[in-house]
Parts: structure tokens; sequence; C-alpha cells
């Protein structure tokens, strides 16, 4: 990935991805049966993990499509959480205006929404150098999956005003393809990301974030 050379930092990186198979991720701090349906996912095969990051519950699936932004914590408008939201999410309103046609807000803490309705939720992870924001778009998702799986989170921006899961949230209808490269162009990125440290990953799943005790532990 590059940046503006006003922004350049090392190393920057933009990781945009989809799911295949159906899974919960927790917030770091959630509690798993407040913010599950324990059962209802069990029945349908349907994991439930827990992320680093804050912010709510949300399922993962076929048609929701996910970015990973990595930059230096350190540069001017990244120096705390709500800059940085506004750094990214900013941006990500100008893309999405422009592939919708229609103007994309900011609600809540991290939330962006078309007509109200969310397609996007986000949330970070802070290091003394580095801010991971990281966050989702509903693209073509299996809404009824999601009312099914998640209860009404205990916690919801006014905005929300209690509204369903199927009244709140929202598909935007777009190919991902020309999502992915929207988000390559307003980041800039340009070169391919090829060394992912898969042995490392795999040691931290087993060890960690793929483990009952972490996933279970509230």
């Amino acid at each position: 990935m590059e940046l503006l050379e006003s922004e350049t930092v090392s190393p920057p990186c933009l990781r945009v991805w989809e799911p295949k198979n159906y899974f919960v991720v927790l917030g770091h701090a959630n509690r798993l049966r407040s913010e599950a349906n324990v059962e209802v996912c069990r029945e349908n095969r349907v994991a439930i993990l827990r992320r680093v990051s804050g912010g709510g519950a949300v399922l993962q699936g076929p048609g929701c499509l996910n970015y990973s932004l990595f930059l230096d914590s350190r540069k001017r408008g990244l120096g705390n959480i709500t800059a940085t939201f506004d750094y990214v999410l900013q941006r990500h309103c100008r893309l999405f205006q422009a592939l919708c046609g229609a103007p994309a807000q900011i609600e809540g803490v991290s939330d962006l929404t078309l007509a109200g309705r969310k397609f996007s939720g986000n949330a970070q992870y802070r290091k003394s150098r580095i801010v991971l924001v990281h966050g989702t778009f509903l693209l073509n998702f299996d809404l009824q999956l999601v009312a099914s799986c998640l209860p009404v989170p205990s916690k919801q921006p006014d905005y929300r005003r209690n509204r369903s899961h199927l009244e709140f949230i929202a598909n935007l209808s777009l190919d991902s393809a020309r999502v992915r490269q929207g988000l390559r162009e307003i980041w800039q990125a340009r070169e391919l990301f090829r060394e992912t440290p898969s042995a490392r990953i795999e040691a931290l799943v087993r060890e960690r974030y793929g483990t009952a005790s972490w996933s279970e532990k509230f």
C-alpha cells in the first residue's frame, strides 16, 4: 500500500477480504450469551470468535466485505480514537456516495449509514505506533441470519431507536470488485501484499484466538 508522501508510514497496509463461511465475531469485552444466540449458532454450525478490538458483535459471511487498515498512529489526525475514525470514515463516506449516488453518513461512534440504515460497522485497536482500523461493508449479505444469530445488542447508538436488525441494517447491492477497487484508489494501495506470515497466524489461532478460553472468556 502506498499513501500520499505527507502520510507515508512504515509499513502501511490495506487488507480486503470476504469470508466463505458464516461466523460470529464478538467485540473484545462482549459477554458471550448477551451478544450472541449461542444455541442458534450451534444448531447452524456458526462458530463464535472474539476479536481484540472493541465494539459490538457481528455476523460474518459471504456478501460481507471486510477491510483492515494499518496506519501510523503518530501522524497528525490519528492521535486518538475519534480523530482516527473521522480520518478513515470520511474517506469511506465519499467512496460510497460515488458508488451509490446517495450521501453516506457517519452515525453513532463508528457506523456508516445510507438513509438512516447501517451498512458498515468499524472498530479500532491501538498500539504505541500503529493503529488498526477495520470494519465491514454489507453488500449482498443474508440479513435474516443476522436476526437469527444475534440478539438486539445490549448497547446501541441513539440513532438506532430500538429497531430490529432487519429494520436497522441494509445491503448496498454493490459488486464486491467495484468496492475493492474503490478502496484501493482512496487509500492509494498500488502494491500487492504478498508476504503473509502464515506460520505466525496459525500459531496465534492455535495458542489463543481459536481457543474456547479466549472466545468464551466473558
